[in-house]
């Protein structure tokens, strides 16, 4: 909805600003203004600003301001209607509407909401009753006190087939407008209706504005069935387009600035393992409403976070689950938007392992979670063995066809290179991984480097290329410039290896080449040291020369994997008794240099064999020589005269 300006400026009139701010901020007064801590930031001297008389804050520590709406927008992370309609709903007044329809439509829906607020407070106030013994029993061997019933609105449907109805209609609720809300089932042989929810424990489902518009129930019968019951699709409530605790759980969220916790919410299986976590300290989780994630229960996620992570049990429901949201997934995913999945261990759900395992272990496994490309790996790895080529051929027909389904180019060509890699890893000779299911794998699947290993070349950064590979994301025109020379070059590191990728992904895409989009990708594709391997040369703590010239850079990037070829040689030599000592590092870029001079030396003798006997052709050959053996190191000209 679009709001006239006379609309805003009146709500903006009628709320106080400490008022709104006050519920998240402590203030103190100073003078006519208040002060308090920033909620945007970690800060011990308060530096966050609130003026009622103007009716906007400043925050100095982050440089942030706007007025009540934008707090909302930027503190429970709502919509800018959202946060509207909260403002207009506190100060009681009354939304516009375009036309008589509308102002007619809006009243009906409020009286609705106000029928549902009503039956919700029934439940709570049966839950307390003799007749709610038995709920209070259930909810307390799942841990559930009175504290955690009033937090979450916890209630009991007693076992009547019309306790609800008779209650509200004699507060002035027609049968109809029950019937419209989904509190009452109208049977289709035309008798009296009766209630919706018997003899189960209530859990309320609230809006964007947390008004309670449906409710979830779970029957106290052992055979009771269906086990979990939702109200039906009303004209508050659709479960398609719903997700339990949103909002609880984006409020929760937004005060989280760093950890894998901040990047989105967490979406388990059912209401009882939300609110499990949410009463272990782990306040961002939300669950559908009994169906596969939709399309527009996804852009619910992907509205409060970037990356939400999908807790599933363990057993054989929860994978089918994680694997619907991956198919769901595919086509919507998009820098920016991805996803994250756990699969608790032993059939456990979130619920258990808050009991059994602790808080903490929640939060290890849920800072562990892996990203969606490790999940669809893992599904067609699975599904059938790889013993003939058919087979093999049938594993990257699969891959292929799901990363088809991906409309964004550049994910899609990220994928597709990720994959192919995982693919040539997997199946080269002495691999190792192989037959790992999803929740063993430790890395990425199939991948065969140890980057301990020692022996590989030190240098600054003991990563042989790196530095000059960081160069040419550094320069554009350098990356165009070698684009054929980096395209064919394999790094041994697969982290410097996975950096090169990224890159192209980025140039490919027409982003923009630099650093930080590269680290940004490598991110969302959870390379998290490859990105730590950026973070040097983001923050200048590493730094690449450029007093060389363009065309010495782009030959000893061409003459990189050669010099890798000798490395690789001088590498196998051992020194010391027994030939198991490895070589110090000195000796080690000695032994190196050594290699490639002789090498260039033999070529020389060839020439001047051929009648190229100019010693000023050959001395060039030998500086071209060792500069080819500093570029293994990424050691530029400058800082070899500034360690000599």
């Amino acid at each position: 909805m679009r709001f006239p300006e006379e609309f805003l400026n009146e709500l903006k009139s009628r709320v106080r600003l400490s008022d709104v701010v006050g519920k998240k901020v402590s203030l103190k007064k100073r003078g006519k203004d208040w002060v308090g801590l920033s909620p945007f930031s970690s800060e011990k001297t308060p530096s966050f600003y609130v003026h009622d008389d103007r009716g906007f804050y400043k925050c100095f520590s982050t440089q942030k301001s706007g007025d009540a709406i934008t707090f909302l927008t930027e503190t429970e992370r709502l919509t800018f209607a959202e946060a509207v309609e909260k403002l207009a709903r506190d100060v009681g007044l009354e939304l516009p509407a375009q036309s008589a329809g509308e102002a007619q439509q809006y009243r009906k829906r409020a009286t609705l909401i106000d029928w549902v607020e009503k039956a919700c407070v029934f439940f709570e106030d049966q839950l307390r009753k003799p007749a709610g013994t038995e709920a209070r029993e259930y909810l307390q061997k799942r841990g559930f006190g009175p504290e955690a019933w009033a937090r979450h609105r916890m209630g009991f449907a007693p076992d009547g087939w019309r306790a609800l109805s008779d209650f509200l209609t004699k507060q002035g609720a027609t049968i109809e407008e029950l019937i419209e809300a989904g509190l009452l089932v109208q049977p289709d042989d035309g008798k009296q209706p009766w209630d919706r929810f018997r003899n189960r424990v209530i859990f309320p489902i609230t809006d964007h504005s947390n008004r309670p518009i449906a409710f979830g129930a779970r029957t106290l019968e052992p055979d009771g069935k269906p086990k979990y019951l939702n109200s039906s699709d009303s004209p508050l409530f659709h479960k398609g387009r719903t997700l339990y605790r949103y909002m609880d759980a984006r409020e929760a969220l937004a005060p989280i600035k760093e950890g894998p916790l901040s990047r989105g919410l967490i979406v388990t299986e059912g209401y009882v393992d939300a609110i499990a976590l949410a009463e272990a300290g782990i306040g961002t989780a939300v669950a559908p409403l009994g169906t596969a994630l939709t399309e527009e229960q996804l852009d619910l996620l992907w509205r409060a976070g970037p990356e939400p992570i999908l807790c599933f049990d363990g057993d054989a429901a929860g994978i089918r689950a994680a694997w619907r949201a991956c198919d769901r997934a595919l086509p919507l995913i998009e820098p920016g938007k991805t996803l994250f999945f756990v699969l608790l261990p032993d059939g456990m759900d979130p619920d258990d392992v808050v009991r059994v395992r602790g808080a903490q272990e929640m939060r290890d496994m849920l800072g562990a979670a892996r990203p969606l490309v490790d999940l669809l790996w893992a599904r067609e790895l699975e599904a059938e063995p790889l013993d003939t080529p058919e087979r093999k051929a049938g594993f990257e027909a699969r891959l292929m066809a799901a990363v088809g389904q991906i409309k964004h180019p550049g994910v899609k060509k990220a994928y597709e290179r990720e994959l192919r890699d995982r693919l040539y890893w997997h199946f080269r000779p002495g691999k190792s991984g192989q037959g790992q299911s999803f929740a063993q794998q430790g890395g990425s699947p199939g991948r065969g480097y140890n980057p301990g290993k020692k022996g590989f070349s030190p240098g600054p950064t003991g990563l042989p290329g790196l530095g000059l590979l960081v160069r040419a994301i550094m320069v554009p025109m350098h990356f165009e410039a070698a684009r054929e020379a980096l395209a064919k070059t394999e790094y041994p590191d697969p982290d410097v290896e996975d950096i090169r990728k990224a890159a192209f992904d980025m140039y490919e895409s027409a982003e923009k080449l630099d650093l930080a989009t590269v680290a940004a990708h490598l991110r969302t594709l959870d390379r998290k040291r490859a990105v730590e391997l950026l973070e040097p040369y983001l923050r200048g703590q590493l730094s690449v020369s450029f007093g060389a010239a363009s065309r010495d850079w782009l030959d000893a990037m061409e003459r990189f994997p050669v010099a890798r070829k000798l490395e690789g040689e001088v590498q196998s030599t051992k020194v010391g008794t027994g030939g198991e000592e490895p070589l110090s590092t000195a000796r080690y870029e000695a032994r190196l240099r050594a290699a490639i001079i002789d090498r260039e030396k033999a070529s020389r003798s060839v020439n001047e064999d051929a009648g190229d006997d100019s010693p000023i052709k050959g001395e060039n050959k030998l500086r071209t020589a060792i500069e080819k053996a500093d570029a293994v190191f990424g050691v530029s000209a400058e800082t070899k005269r500034s360690e000599d």
